[in-house]
């Protein structure tokens, strides 16, 4: 039994017991999260489609941790004119354990 969730712009694949890093919500460790955004649902024999998303159905679990991904630095150059500027990025994300799918 799977099924695919829309979160942050991106769409997750998830089944029970799965951990996902998605992007940041707002939420503390140990919190439960709902995704409402199905789009599709499998279970052994059938699989329903959502027209965008499936009513009734929902994701829940756990935030595990909140943590940043690794720094990328953007530099910014233009020639003969003496520019540059160097900044760094690191994103935040939440990662996730599903508990069920209801």
């Amino acid at each position: 039994m799977y099924a695919i969730i829309e979160t942050g712009g991106k769409q997750y694949k998830v089944s029970t017991g799965d951990v996902i890093q998605i992007e940041k919500i707002d939420g503390d460790v140990n919190s439960k999260v709902s995704f409402d955004k199905v789009l599709l649902f499998s279970d052994d024999s059938n699989i329903t489609f959502g027209n965008p998303y499936i009513s009734g159905k929902s994701v829940t679990g756990t935030i595990t941790n909140q943590l940043k991904d690794k720094k990328i630095v953007v530099y910014r150059y233009k020639r003969k004119s003496g520019y540059h500027k160097k900044n760094g990025h690191r994103q935040p994300h939440t990662e996730v354990k599903i508990e069920s799918i209801n």
